[in-house]
């Protein structure tokens, strides 16, 4: 089968689900966080690009046990029933920080999930670790690879402050612009400014910082922050994922109108053009399910124009990462 025909049966698989699973309303919430009816409409197509999915059968994910909700299988037919509805018509697969030495079996796991015509997902960022002195190798092997779009390493578990500046991470940065590969930036708000060294090193390889730079929802205080996701946002080799922040609210307490101001701050400094949704599923579930995460969002972009939600949602990540 080739891959115009593969595609055009996975469109027209998905969008019959979508038909199906759609309900007579649509929900939404107000700024206290209640849920509203509202009549239904043609749903905004939305383009995750933050799916997380894990089999515990076939991959060893050494930090879920230190996070017993996690700790289990998140399968394909698992995500489908989570984004029932919603109109999820692609995804690009997130690397789980699976056991180093499982990260091939990763790529070719999800490579096959590309490949295959029964889910959403049309792409993959892998993982990998760029400081290796076998990453060339390793990375090598998916040049050329057309669902192969990035790496990410996160470096805010077991990484001292400064470890994405040694010199050998920096080539591995390097070399992955020389593949038309992306970089995703997943470390701790306070090591913002040493992404933006990176990036400085780097300016043939693009970026995207995760979960808007990880401010904390129930943080007092975000100015450092502010200040230091601004002065990344600067870098035009960047784009932000807005993901990931209803992880650290408070679970059954939290409104949308509290990650507005993270959510605000990342559009108006990325701009509408450099933004991507990513649903951070099933890691959202630590305080919110993805629609309730979904609802919230297209609560705070509310008074957007229609063009720059669909960006945000839909456009500017089929743009990114070149999704057919």
């Amino acid at each position: 089968m080739t891959s115009t025909r593969r595609r055009l049966l996975k469109q027209a698989a998905l969008g019959l689900g979508a038909l199906a699973s759609a309900g007579p309303d649509a929900r939404a919430v107000d700024a206290k966080g209640k849920k509203v009816t509202q009549p239904a409409s043609s749903p905004l197509p939305i383009v995750d690009t933050h799916q997380h999915l894990w089999d515990l059968d076939r991959f060893r994910l050494p930090w879920v046990a230190g996070a017993p909700k996690l700790n289990r299988s998140f399968l394909p037919r698992d995500y489908a029933e989570a984004t029932r509805g919603l109109n999820v018509v692609k995804t690009v697969y997130m690397e789980v920080d699976v056991d180093p030495a499982q990260q091939v079996q990763e790529a070719e796991y999800v490579i096959e999930l590309c490949r295959r015509e029964d889910n959403p997902t049309a792409a993959a960022v892998i993982s990998g670790r760029p400081a290796s002195p076998e990453f060339k190798g390793y990375i090598t092997r998916f040049k050329g690879s057309p669902y192969v779009k990035g790496v990410r390493q996160v470096l805010h578990g077991g990484t001292p402050a400064g470890y994405c500046l040694q010199p050998e991470f920096v080539q591995g940065i390097r070399l992955l612009g020389e593949l038309g590969m992306s970089f995703d930036l997943c470390m701790r708000a306070p090591e913002l400014p040493d992404g933006a060294k990176l990036v400085d090193a780097c300016p043939d390889t693009r970026f995207i910082l995760d979960h808007c730079g990880n401010a904390s929802v129930q943080a007092a205080d975000r100015s450092q922050w502010e200040r230091d996701l601004a002065a990344l946002a600067r870098r035009k080799n960047v784009i932000c994922k807005i993901s990931g922040i209803v992880a650290s609210a408070k679970p059954g307490e939290w409104k949308a109108a509290d990650l507005e101001p993270i959510v605000k701050h990342c559009l108006r400094e990325f701009g509408p053009d450099r933004v991507v949704f990513g649903g951070d599923w099933p890691v959202c579930t630590l305080a919110a399910t993805f629609r309730e995460w979904v609802e919230a969002l297209k609560w705070i972009v509310r008074d957007e124009s229609p063009e720059a939600q669909r960006k945000l949602f839909h456009d500017n990540a089929v743009r990114f990462y070149g999704l057919a």
